[in-house]
């Protein structure tokens, strides 16, 4: 039975162990190193810019083989992170066997494993993204006796020289194919090595956003993972950040998750879908119909919104995509199928069995549909984000909405189900709340909420100074204003974090 789930996965070390990741052990790692002539061990850790790190280890003999994969290797703390003192800076890095993966990149056949930071004292370092985290999660099962899933819908775009026998329109990019869309090949190639990598994808497709400035194309596209625990969820859009960016080069174009590459045009968001799972149950419907633990749980995250902007927004260009008519949510409001409000609920396959025979008659078996396909998606994150502090404020969040005493009323004060775009509705617009528009208006909401983040051990005071310093320091409160018609100062600052994560 177990080969029957492992036969088909696309990556190479679950199908010659037969087993799934997360039963890989130390045993099964150098039984794979050994057999297939492997030369190199990469651990991988993000340090505090949210990017993939790498330490390089040529395999010398088993016996340091052994000794590497059990007690893992220091690291300079104060280098990756900057609240960590150079003083007392040594760290250690720990492979976490179950992520492990081929290198599809590597000149010499080499295993990528991503690692969990732990302090000198051989306890787990609080204040690393991943521990965070950990920490949410386990005190959101504690507290509630549910886990959140999550997938994040990975945005980004691809620029290229102009040569173009096939032009698409600009902003109508959506699902467009070959020949009109250049680079799916990428994307297909992106989605293959990501799969290879441990990630489970749901789709890939081609964005709204199609660019023609000046001899440059701009290409959007996106790939949208499966829900899976929050800790996987965040390592599938690192490594897939990580793919995307070694195709780019590559292929010698950039590839970039920026939340903005052009005023007008749409911008890539990290739109985070996610749901509440108890004894495999998904906890967010009752029947057909919305249950009350989604209600709660979209009120905690409409609550916490203006401060988890820290941690999905976090750099100035990101405040240059939340802005009306482009997709991109601004006010604090949630809805069913509604793409103008910052919470929407999608199309969840309820009560729908019937589809399937209805275009397929000699389909004699009805497929029931399922309801664990039904979660809540939120809108404001982007490229920029951090995602495991991003996932781990959202935990936060959802644990927030169940205990507000006031959330069911909260949330539906708050339910909006009209385009609030459309100048019609400018009156209901301006009555709801709204979200940041600069990092240094985010990094006060992030301080205001800090006592809701650090209850219990989640965040570590450490974390939330250092996420508020870094964004008040920006000091971009008026930066709209300043930015307002100046091509040049816009195209300067986007240049600037075109690589931002």
């Amino acid at each position: 039975m177990e080969h029957l789930r492992t036969e088909m996965n696309p990556n190479n070390l679950v199908r010659y162990l037969d087993k799934p990741p997360e039963d890989f052990t130390k045993k099964d790692l150098i039984k794979y190193i050994s057999d297939h002539d492997i030369q190199m061990v990469n651990f991988r850790y993000t340090g505090g810019d949210g990017r993939l790190k790498k330490l390089n280890f040529v395999i010398n003999n088993r016996g340091q083989l052994d000794s590497l994969l059990s007690t893992g290797e220091r690291v300079d703390g104060s280098s990756l992170f900057s609240f960590i003192d150079a003083a007392s800076s040594d760290l250690y890095v720990i492979p976490r066997y179950k992520t492990a993966f081929m290198n599809p990149f590597s000149t010499i056949p080499a295993i990528e494993i991503l690692c969990t930071y732990f302090k000198g004292d051989g306890t787990p370092l609080e204040s690393s993204p991943e521990n965070v985290l950990r920490k949410s999660h386990q005190v959101l099962q504690e507290k509630t006796g549910m886990q959140l899933e999550a997938m994040g819908e990975l945005e980004y775009y691809i620029f290229y020289e102009r040569n173009d026998p096939y032009p698409v329109e600009a902003q109508k990019g959506y699902h467009e194919a070959s020949p009109f869309s250049k680079w799916e090949q990428l994307r297909y190639e992106a989605m293959r090595l990501i799969a290879g990598a441990g990630g489970n994808i749901k789709y890939g497709h081609s964005e709204v956003g199609s660019v023609s400035e000046e001899g440059m194309e701009m290409e959007q596209h996106e790939i949208e993972f499966l829900p899976v625990p929050i800790e996987d969820a965040a390592d599938q859009i690192v490594i897939a950040k990580w793919v995307l960016r070694n195709l780019g080069n590559k292929y010698n174009v950039p590839v970039t998750f920026a939340p903005k590459v052009l005023v007008g045009h749409a911008g890539s968001g990290l739109h985070v879908h996610s749901k509440l799972v108890k004894d495999g149950r998904n906890m967010m419907v009752d029947g057909d119909t919305l249950s009350d633990t989604a209600r709660k749980t979209i009120a905690g995250y409409l609550k916490m919104a203006p401060s988890l902007t820290a941690f999905g927004n976090t750099v100035p260009i990101s405040y240059l995509r939340l802005v009306p008519h482009q997709e991109a949510p601004t006010n604090i409001c949630w809805g069913d199928k509604n793409r103008s409000v910052l919470v929407r609920v999608p199309l969840g396959w309820l009560g729908v069995d019937h589809m399937i025979n209805e275009v397929n008659p000699q389909e004699t078996r009805v497929y029931e549909t399922a309801s664990e396909n039904q979660t809540i998606e939120f809108r404001s994150p982007d490229g920029s984000a951090n995602i495991y502090l991003l996932l781990a404020g959202l935990s936060v969040a959802a644990r927030h909405g169940i205990e507000m005493k006031d959330a069911l009323q909260f949330a539906k004060k708050l339910y909006v189900d009209v385009n609030i775009f459309n100048d019609e509705y400018k009156d209901m617009r301006d009555k709801l709340p709204k979200l940041p528009a600069s990092c240094e208006e985010s990094s006060g909401k992030l301080l205001g909420d800090r006592d809701i983040y650090e209850k219990d051990g989640v965040f570590p005071a450490a974390v939330i100074e250092d996420v508020a310093g870094t964004l008040a320091g920006y000091r971009d409160r008026h930066l709209s204003e300043e930015l307002y018609g100046d091509d040049d100062k816009i195209k300067a600052l986007v240049d600037e974090y075109l690589h931002c994560t």
